[in-house]
């Protein structure tokens, strides 16, 4: 999934650890990044932390997306900072998971916390 992953590569997401239910990821905030007040785009934050969720949430052959997630942004950022999300999952029951990811700055700051909802599907992954 990762290989294929457009998104990421455009906005230079990466990958720092992966395991079962969990994955860490960092991303380097750019001017590019940033929106008319100086700060990073929330978009920015939710897709740093979309990310890391699917990667948590895709375990295994079995191809995983998001049927939902909300985010709270509690703290912002701005160019040069490094965010790095955390994803882990809280629960797995049959096709549905929850999984809860924390995006911080590198100073500690808590930037969002954002919870997702997952849903396996039968397909699986073709390499």
């Amino acid at each position: 999934m990762m290989r294929e992953d457009n998104v990421r590569d455009l906005l230079g997401i990466t990958l720092v650890e992966e395991r079962a239910g969990r994955a860490v990821m960092t991303l380097t905030v750019t001017d590019a990044l940033t929106n008319g007040f100086g700060i990073t785009h929330g978009g920015v934050v939710f897709t740093l932390a979309d990310t890391a969720f699917a990667v948590a949430c895709n375990e295994d052959e079995r191809i995983t997306i998001s049927s939902g997630a909300d985010i709270a942004f509690l703290a912002p950022t701005t160019s040069g900072d490094v965010l790095t999300a955390t994803a882990v999952r809280r629960a797995r029951r049959g096709r549905t998971g929850l999984y809860d990811v924390t995006v911080t700055a590198d100073d500690g700051t808590v930037v969002a916390e954002m919870r997702g909802r997952s849903h396996t599907t039968s397909r699986t992954l073709t390499h």
